[in-house]
């Protein structure tokens, strides 16, 4: 086995932080690599650096043997390196195979030659098993359908060395297993690929070895059959990670959250809920258990104002809020976690005090009258960082520059420390590690034994049945039966696949 890749003492500074400091890593030709860590661990960071969209402040790096200097993205693509990041760089109004060649040199050039460059594209395309037409608006392509048009881009420019990260954030489990089996046919046929990611039961499937960065340091690199998930999460936060969590008992009270025949349209225009019946109770988790696409982004937006009811109602404590402003319902003690932080969670330009306050920032005791309460503002930002550990310089640091995980803490903190009686998360942990993980299920139970209504939405089967007292589980805008966390996991995979829960008795 030949080494494809060497990074030897790489160190990078930023203002007030060591993102990388002397790390040693050895990638060797073929395999799937994974770069395991902490978010801010300093995984991005190492591999932005061997992308060349960061320079080292010192260390050496060598691809087949030979020292390379990498110094810009073009470099990196000119030595055979692609990287396909967190959030996609493609423009929606475009074409695939338009998204693909953007930027590269016709064969024929001044004269570009778009049949030529979609003949290769679908002879690629086919080769991988991609499944995806050059003409096709990348608009209309599916989460999973965009992630492959980026490894298709890479492969086009040559890239026999691919980085992914966290390639499977924003995925449901099939789009997961049908990457990993598209990475196993690259990597047989020779292609080198890092895999930039937290989540532990994907490195023990599809890895074939294992870098834990913690704090900007190598702790460990292994071979995955030399370790098991309990070892590398204790490389990763230091410590044993709970996956377990206690609860007090469960005494639904109240009733918070009625829906009742609940329909509304996609923005396409489609019907995308069907009568939807659900009541979420004070000192209660219910959650909606589902694979992505089948109504629950509608739902929440119904609840929240942000999609317009064309059937039924929804009541909050016992008032109703059916296409209330989401101004209003804000006002009405509902807490929000959105699916996407950086759509309807952050404003990336804006630093974290402000984005922090953004909720509350007119209210008592953060302003008096038109007059802000700086020190009272200061001290519940400064507590938020300290309580939801956001790596970060200073509150004053522009959300844009922290991690994604970092972003992700910053949002939960603020939905969770708000005044509440409804908690809407959606995909909580989406985007953190293990450790912030852990701390996060903890805090969302505590909202729940704090006497308040929780209604926890996730795409993760281990997450629902850990958190939820009650699931109901959606199917294509429709709930097929509400269960509890005894249910077996068959009988839930029969309900998620559109059979009703008096079918599969």
């Amino acid at each position: 086995m030949s080494t494809k890749l060497q990074m030897k003492n790489i160190c990078k500074y930023f203002p007030e932080v060591v993102a990388n400091k002397n790390v040693d890593l050895e990638v060797i030709k073929g395999e799937i690599h994974a770069l395991l860590g902490e978010n801010g661990a300093g995984k991005t960071t190492l591999m932005n650096i061997l992308y060349g969209l960061y320079s080292p402040n010192a260390g050496e790096i060598y691809l087949d043997g030979q020292k390379v200097l990498i110094d810009s993205p073009r470099a990196a693509i000119r030595l055979g390196i692609g990287m396909v990041h967190q959030h996609f760089m493609l423009i929606p109004s475009l074409t695939a195979v338009e998204n693909v060649i953007l930027g590269m040199k016709s064969a024929k050039s001044p004269r570009l030659d778009l049949q030529e460059a979609a003949a290769r594209f679908s002879s690629l395309a086919k080769q991988y098993g991609f499944n995806i037409q050059p003409w096709v608006k990348v608009s209309t392509l599916t989460v999973g359908q965009q992630q492959r048009l980026e490894i298709l881009k890479a492969l086009i420019r040559g890239a026999d060395l691919l980085i992914l990260d966290e390639p499977t954030a924003v995925l449901t489990p099939q789009e997961v297993d049908g990457l990993f089996i598209m990475l196993k046919k690259l990597a047989i046929k020779g292609h080198t690929i890092i895999l930039i990611t937290h989540k532990l039961k994907e490195v023990m499937s599809f890895s074939d070895r294992i870098t834990v960065l913690r704090g900007g340091s190598v702790v460990a690199t292994l071979k995955k059959e030399d370790t098991n998930p309990e070892e590398l999460s204790k490389f990763m936060v230091g410590r044993e990670i709970i996956e377990e969590y206690a609860k007090a008992s469960y005494n639904p009270q109240d009733l918070v959250l009625e829906l009742n025949k609940l329909s509304c349209n996609s923005d396409r225009g489609l019907e995308a809920l069907k009568g939807i019946d659900l009541q979420v109770h004070k000192g209660e988790i219910l959650g909606i258990c589902g694979v992505d696409g089948n109504g629950q982004t509608e739902l929440v937006d119904c609840i929240t104002g942000l999609t317009r009811v064309t059937n039924g109602e929804i009541l909050l404590n016992g008032e109703n809020i059916t296409n209330m402003h989401p101004r209003e319902i804000i006002d009405r003690n509902v807490s929000h976690i959105p699916e996407d932080r950086h759509k309807r969670g952050v404003v990336l330009a804006m630093n974290l005090i402000e984005n922090i306050m953004m909720m509350d920032y007119y209210k008592p005791p953060y302003a008096k009258g038109i007059v802000l309460q700086w020190k009272k503002i200061e001290s519940r930002v400064d507590n938020l960082i300290n309580d939801y550990q956001v790596k970060t310089p200073s509150s004053k640091e522009i959300m844009n520059n922290l991690s994604g995980g970092n972003q992700q803490k910053v949002v939960l903190g603020r939905e969770m420390t708000r005044d509440l009686d409804l908690l809407i998360a959606m995909h909580p942990a989406r985007g953190l590690d293990v450790g912030a993980t852990e701390y996060i299920h903890k805090k969302i139970i505590e909202v729940r034994d704090d006497a308040k209504a929780v209604l926890l939405i996730s795409t993760e089967l281990d997450e629902i049945l850990a958190l939820s007292d009650k699931i109901a589980v959606i199917y294509g805008g429709e709930i097929m039966g509400i269960v509890t966390p005894q249910v077996q996991i068959h009988e839930l995979g029969l309900m998620m696949a559109g059979a009703k829960k008096n079918q599969t008795n």
